[in-house]
């Protein structure tokens, strides 16, 4: 068994792929729009879905936002360079929410963004503990 992808309700697909593959560097894998439901799914990840799991998005057609809720904490994207990542993440436009630094109760390397729809994205370091 392995995790096949995770799902994500997005407001506005372009703005989702935009921010997941320029700020993230995410590869947008596939595509499908489906008019008898109404909805787009995007797929995006870091490899071919065949080895890597991808992250969907999934656009309702006319829906603009949702409520994240209490229950989703967020997605942990791991980088060679938290630091780095973080400043050229907001050279791209992305919310930095928490500057990279060691964790409060102990000393893996993180920070955080919030992507276009307001959904957190952890960034660890390479060598985490």
């Amino acid at each position: 068994m392995r995790i096949l992808h995770t799902m994500l309700r997005v407001g506005n697909l372009e703005r989702s792929i935009t921010f997941y593959t320029d700020v993230l560097g995410m590869t947008l894998l596939r595509q499908k729009e489906y008019p008898k439901g109404k909805f787009t799914l995007a797929f995006l990840g870091y490899g071919p879905e065949s080895e890597n799991p991808a992250l969907e998005l999934t656009y309702n057609w006319g829906k603009d936002n949702y409520e994240i809720g209490t229950g989703f904490g967020h997605i942990a994207i791991n980088v060679e360079d938290v630091y780095k990542a973080v400043e050229q993440a907001k050279e791209k436009g992305a919310e930095v929410i928490r500057e990279a630094g060691p964790m409060s109760a102990g000393d893996t390397i993180l920070a955080f963004l919030k992507d276009p729809d307001g959904y957190e994205i952890e960034l660890l370091s390479k060598t985490f503990k």
